[in-house]
């Protein structure tokens, strides 16, 4: 029997290439952005977006840090029952908790279901705009370092000179 050597990674690259020119041939088909028919600037939005997802350790991004505490952007999972009313607040207690918590325990089942795949969304929208933030930092630091004018940021009131980051340590 005659064995052919086959190169594992040159044919898994020559696969995810087919896979992501399909990708991109499907998306310009259903109006997708028009930049995308340049393979090269598909090829650079797709390794953004797959090292955000992908490379990134979703428990320690940057952007949640910046929110005043998890539960501004973290959704609530879980049913809690109170009551103000001191007399009668422990018969209405039990009556959520006995009759109307397990005939809407579908809906919250199914809600549930719902928050974990936005949470799951939100964690991934941060890593992209931790990533594109990454990748926009990189871009000015090398456009200082070769001396070409940066534009100013917007909030930088008009004829003030944008701030220039100090060269790296080397």
């Amino acid at each position: 029997m005659f064995r052919v050597p086959v190169d594992v990674k040159d044919l898994m690259r020559e696969i995810e290439d087919d896979v992501r020119h399909m990708r991109r041939k499907r998306l310009l088909a259903r109006g997708g952005a028009a930049e995308y028919r340049d393979a090269a600037v598909y090829a650079g939005v797709d390794e953004v977006l797959r090292r955000a997802i992908d490379a990134r350790d979703h428990e320690a991004l940057l952007l949640p840090d910046f929110l005043s505490g998890e539960a501004d952007w973290n959704l609530s999972l879980h049913l809690e029952y109170a009551s103000h009313r001191p007399v009668i607040g422990a018969p209405i207690l039990w009556v959520k908790q006995r009759v109307l918590l397990p005939v809407m325990r579908w809906l919250y089942e199914y809600s549930l279901e719902n928050f974990r795949k936005q949470r799951r969304i939100n964690t991934v929208l941060f890593a992209c705009i931790e990533e594109l933030a990454i990748e926009n930092s990189r871009l000015r630091r090398a456009l200082q370092e070769t001396g070409i004018p940066i534009a100013a940021p917007r909030d930088t009131p008009p004829g003030a000179e944008p701030e220039r980051a100090a060269p790296p340590a080397r």
